[in-house]
Formats: structure tokens, C-alpha cells, sequence
């Protein structure tokens, strides 16, 4: 006896599930909400204060502005080569790997390790900053850059490589993966909605907290308030809440890369159990690290500057010159072309220039460093 049509293997209603699986069933809405909560973590929000300062109004201003700009070009960029060359890439790995080769897959290996109601808590922190920059004795605040000339210099450098972080997003395949069709349509509207979100969000905290505190506001905005205390109190939750979800997310290469290992030696630990024991392993490990360390600020310029400035400045202008996914206008195909190999050379000398002034930042501060220091 033959088999049913609705047991075939071609039959169109398990063809039609099959497709809705394997593109997902997420909307626009939920690609805005994820892409939006994995960009804006605490430890990227809560320098850029900190970071307008060291700057100044004028730079600092153009640098978080071009910043945003940049960081949205470039993810509508991932976006639209997510199936280039006619397959789906469910991760920035295997997107690299399609582009540049073996190389390609490595590189966003290694880079993606270096970032390890949830709005509620930036919004929180914003009215914080308002309402202490009232409170503040406003003859007292200042505004002009701090230090002699080498520290003003360095300080900036450092800058950039906390903005570049500000805007990190390295799992943008991995959330297209997830969204139903039209795919690149939905994600397009989805990573523009998230980036109205952050501009919103980013931009009103990091001008208030440079104006309310001025040039003495902390690498850590949260360590400039005292307060309100009951509203600094709620922040510090919502941030760990926060932290905890963008965690899981972003440790996903890693627990990856350690599953395919395990594959490698003939060992499997597909269970619960198992992934819940070396996941929270992990964490525990890492959350060690990263409290017995406090240069919070540092850190971050250091993270921004060789990992996301690599991944979401550089590759996306290099993805777009190697695809040749140019305009058919001869006009804009040049302009695009111009633009993006401007952008992967001026952005590479942006990052090489954050990790240099990062890394000073962090020679002078073990001068001074003791484990577990409060920030």
C-alpha cells in the first residue's frame, strides 16, 4: 500500500511546516524587542556619560550621533546579506564563512567572545540624572576636559572604543533566524524600530548625565548618584536582570563552540542537566572575573575597540564590497563603494586608537587596583 499524501514526504502541509520552522515565526516586533535589549545592556549605557566627557559637547555629540548612524547602516547591511548567495545563514559564523572563507569564520569566532521590562532601568536612571542635576549647585558644575594633553588625548581614544561598544550587536543573524517572512523586510523594520528605541534612550542618558554632573561624572553613571536613594536601589536590580538575559544570549558562541568540542571527542551533554551545570559553571566563573576587576570603564573600551568595532563597523563595509550586493545605478554603486572601504579604513584606525588608549587607562588604574574594589 502506498503511503497517505498526508505521510508523503513532499506533502505541502508538512512542506509548509517544515519552511515555517526552519524560518521562524517571530514578527518584526519581536526582531525590535531582541535586537534592542541585546545592544542596550548596562555595561553599555552606563559609561556613556562618562564618555561624553571625556570628549566634550561638541565631539562628544558628533561621536555618539555618527556612532548610531553607522552601527544602523550596518546591521540593515548584515540584514540584507542573511541569504546572499541563495543560503540561509542562521549565525554571524557561518554568514562570515559564506563571505570571506575559513578566515572569515574564525575572525567573528574570536571577536564574538569578547562581549559577555529591561528599558525600565535606562529610563529609571534618566530620571535620576534630571532629577540630581536640579538638586546640583549648577555654578559648580563643569564642563572642560580634564588633565594635561597626553591624558585628554588618551582619554578620548578610550571613548571611542566605549561608544563602539555602546552600539555592539554581534548576533543579528541569529536573531533574523528566528523571524517569519518576508524575512529581510521584517528585519529591516525591526532594526530600525530598536534603533528609535536606543537613540531615544542612549542619547537622553548620556547628555543628561554629562550635563547634571559635568566633567566628574563616573565611568559608572550609577556611582555620580545618591539621589534619590530608593530609585539608585531599584537601577541596580534591573540592570542585573538585564545582564542576565543578554548573558545567555551572547554566550551562545561559546556554549557552541564547547558542544562541538564535546562532538569532537565523542562525548555528548545534550542534557538538561548537564548544560544547566557547565552554563552556570561558566557564568559563575566569568561574574568572578569581572567583580574582582573593577575597571569598568576600561574594560569596556577594550571589549569595544578589538571586539565590536571589528564585527559591527569593519566587516559589514568589507561584507558589502566582497558580495557586490551594489545598486544598479553606476552613480551609487560608486558612492557605496567609496563609503564602505572610507568606513573599514577609518574604523580600524578608530579601534586600533580605542585599544591604545584603553589599555593606558588600565596601566594607570592597577597603580591603585585591589581586588573586588567597589566602582
Amino acid at each position: 500500500m502506498s503511503p497517505s499524501p498526508a505521510r508523503a514526504g513532499g506533502a505541502p502541509e508538512d512542506q509548509a511546516e517544515a519552511d515555517v520552522e526552519q524560518t521562524g515565526r517571530g514578527t518584526w516586533r519581536h526582531a525590535a524587542f531582541h535586537v534592542a535589549t541585546t545592544i542596550a545592556t548596562p555595561a553599555a549605557y552606563a559609561p556613556l556619560p562618562f564618555t561624553v566627557a571625556s570628549l566634550g559637547w561638541p565631539l562628544g555629540v558628533c561621536s555618539l550621533v555618527i556612532g548610531t548612524l553607522v552601527t544602523w547602516c550596518s546591521s540593515l547591511v548584515v540584514a540584507s546579506l542573511w541569504r546572499w548567495n541563495g543560503e540561509k545563514h542562521t549565525n554571524y559564523r557561518l554568514l562570515a564563512e559564506s563571505i570571506f572563507g575559513p578566515w572569515g569564520y574564525w575572525y567573528v569566532s574570536f571577536f564574538q567572545q569578547n562581549k559577555m521590562g529591561v528599558e525600565l532601568s535606562l529610563m529609571n536612571m534618566v530620571t535620576e540624572l534630571i532629577h540630581a542635576g536640579y538638586r546640583i549647585q549648577r555654578k559648580g558644575i563643569s564642563y572642560s576636559l580634564q588633565g594635561s594633553t597626553a591624558t585628554k588625548i588618551f582619554r578620548g581614544f578610550n571613548a571611542l572604543g566605549t561608544i563602539a561598544f555602546s552600539f555592539g550587536d554581534a548576533m543579528l543573524p541569529e536573531i533574523q533566524s528566528t523571524v517569519r517572512e518576508p524575512v529581510r523586510a521584517n528585519m529591516y523594520k525591526g532594526v530600525s524600530s530598536a534603533y528609535m528605541i536606543i537613540v531615544v534612550s542612549y542619547w537622553t542618558l548620556a547628555f543628561s548625565g554629562y550635563w547634571a554632573f559635568g566633567s566628574q561624572v563616573q565611568p559608572y553613571i550609577l556611582s555620580s548618584l545618591t539621589a534619590p536613594r530608593w530609585a539608585t536601589v531599584m537601577a541596580n536590580p534591573f540592570a542585573v536582570i538585564q545582564i542576565a538575559g543578554c548573558f545567555q544570549i551572547y554566550c551562545r558562541p561559546t556554549f557552541a563552540h564547547f558542544e562541538e568540542w564535546l562532538q569532537a571527542k565523542n562525548m555528548s551533554c545534550r542534557s538538561c542537566l548537564c548544560r544547566l551545570t557547565y552554563t552556570s559553571a561558566y557564568m559563575a566563573v566569568i561574574t568572578l572575573v569581572s567583580a574582582a576587576m573593577p575597571f569598568f570603564g576600561d574594560f569596556v573600551s577594550v571589549c569595544g575597540a578589538v571586539g565590536f568595532t571589528p564585527l559591527d563597523f569593519v566587516l559589514p563595509a568589507l561584507a558589502l564590497l566582497k558580495t557586490r550586493t551594489m545598486p544598479d545605478n553606476p552613480g551609487l554603486q560608486c558612492a557605496v563603494k567609496m563609503l564602505s572601504a572610507a568606513a573599514a579604513i577609518l574604523f580600524s584606525i578608530i579601534g586600533a586608537l580605542a585599544c591604545i588608549g584603553a589599555i593606558r587607562s588600565i596601566a594607570l588604574d592597577v597603580k591603585t587596583y585591589e581586588f573586588f574594589h567597589d566602582m
